[in-house]
């Protein structure tokens, strides 16, 4: 997509433009996971309640890298915006090196912690060995994960968005071949049962950030990384961490806030795992859409704001808020339809967790146009700098909403599970009001129209310039 289009083209069909291929993107990257619960589901509820189980664990570790990749983003759709090409290049080289450090320490310790975090969880004996199989595998592969995600970020920040579809696409379908072999076993392949998902997207992920970084360093698509990009720049370190710690606090909060769920639904049997864990996937298959406008809204707003184009950033940021909206409102009353049909699909063999899977997804579908308003609005509050409401939106939604009222709901009422189930939809509704009332308030804008981000970009240029990083070369 050319600049002039983001900067100066039809709003809608920019956003259009933009959200159709990060959609599609997002979609295959959880083409992994959905792919992993398709042939997982065929092994019985105990092997997808090892999966459900090892998950939050998992996207904590990788929430905490989050905000790297976030800050990076932000910093690059602004100076690519300004125009400023070697700012992006300097940027995105140095968020890579960041991100891929704090992947290798993340995935030592995660792969040591592995049966500690079990034993926290209570995983009951029967799913014990799965779970830690597909667990440390799992963390041996987050420098991979980490790398194609920080990838991703770089080519949106420069609105080059289908690249990173084409490799999604290739290594999900050598994703698709390689589970049943890796699980199943076949010829001199061992079988490996869910330890094998797990090593199937591993290798997958690997070839996928190879070809990533020959992009990047060959400098064809917007960003052109040289050796030279790669030493250290200490004052930008230091303003990346100023930005992205409050989305890597924000996106850990949710991991946290998962863990603790997942913590209250161990105690009501490997069934209820299952349950949810097949629930789960559906709802991360359908907040696909949402997530794909927050961040194409992210990027578009964050590239108008560098640009000086206020006004225009604010129709973006409307019309979004209505699509996310609408969109996932259909989508809800489509998955409460046809929801025993969608868990089905995944664990075809097992009557009982398709009933307690559908009655999750039907209780949870209902606030999901909520939901994707919020992703909306969030993305905006990101674009213009401010990453520290939408981790306080996190932190009000799953600690102070929702774990309190699924602990209360479970163990105070005659609801048991279902008030787990109950407190994901009215979080939701609350949180996505608060922010709402937020953004109508539009105090993101006056920040917008004082500067306050181009004297940040202005300063962390500045910076780099006096400890000898000469952009001018």
């Amino acid at each position: 997509m050319k600049k002039n289009e983001l900067l100066e083209g039809p709003i809608f069909s920019s956003l259009l433009k933009l959200a159709v291929p990060i959609m599609i993107a997002n979609l295959l990257q959880a083409a992994y996971q959905l792919v992993d619960a398709f042939w997982v589901g065929r092994l019985g509820g105990d092997a997808v309640a090892a999966v459900s189980i090892s998950t939050p664990v998992i996207f904590l570790t990788i929430a905490l890298g989050t905000g790297l990749a976030i800050a990076g983003s932000i910093l690059i759709a602004q100076y690519f915006g300004a125009g400023n090409q070697e700012m992006v290049n300097h940027v995105a080289a140095q968020t890579l090196s960041m991100v891929i450090i704090v992947s290798v320490v993340l995935s030592i310790i995660g792969y040591i912690l592995s049966p500690y975090f079990l034993y926290l969880l209570k995983v009951e004996p029967g799913v014990y060995v799965d779970a830690l199989g597909f667990m440390r595998v799992a963390f041996v592969g987050l420098v991979f994960s980490f790398g194609f995600m920080i990838f991703q970020s770089i080519m949106r920040g420069v609105g080059r968005v289908t690249l990173p579809v084409y490799i999604v696409l290739g290594t999900v379908i050598l994703n698709f071949a390689l589970d049943p072999l890796f699980i199943y076993g076949w010829n001199f392949i061992p079988p490996m049962g869910v330890k094998g998902a797990a090593l199937a997207t591993l290798s997958t992920q690997l070839l996928a950030i190879i070809i990533g970084f020959a992009i990047l360093f060959r400098g064809k698509h917007g960003i052109h990384l040289r050796i030279s990009d790669f030493k250290p720049d200490y004052k930008h370190i230091k303003r990346a961490f100023e930005i992205g710690f409050p989305s890597s606090i924000e996106q850990s909060m949710r991991a946290l806030g998962m863990m603790a769920i997942t913590f209250l639904i161990v105690r009501f049997g490997t069934l209820t795992v299952a349950s949810y864990g097949a629930g789960s996937n559906l709802i991360q298959l359908i907040l696909i859409p949402a997530l794909g406008l927050s961040m194409a809204i992210a990027t578009l707003v964050g590239q108008n704001i560098g640009a000086g184009n206020v006004d225009r950033a604010a129709e973006i940021s409307k019309l979004g808020g209505y699509l996310g909206f609408g969109l996932l409102t259909g989508l809800g009353i489509i998955a409460f339809i046809c929801a025993p049909y969608l868990i089905a699909f995944f664990v075809p063999n097992d009557q009982a967790v398709i009933e307690g899977g559908t009655e999750f997804l039907r209780i949870s579908c209902l606030s999901w146009g909520f939901l994707g308003l919020q992703l909306c609005l969030t993305g905006v509050f990101r674009a213009v700098g401010n990453t520290k409401l939408p981790m306080v939106l996190t932190l009000v939604s799953q600690w102070v909403l929702q774990f309190p009222l699924a602990f209360i709901l479970s163990h105070n009422t005659s609801l048991g599970k279902i008030g787990i189930w109950w407190a994901f939809p009215i979080s939701t509704v609350i949180t996505a009001l608060i922010t709402l009332i937020l953004y109508i308030k539009g105090d993101w804008k006056k920040e917008r129209l004082t500067g306050k981000t181009n004297k940040l970009i202005d300063k962390v240029e500045s910076e780099i310039v006096k400890e000898g990083f000469d952009l001018t070369k």
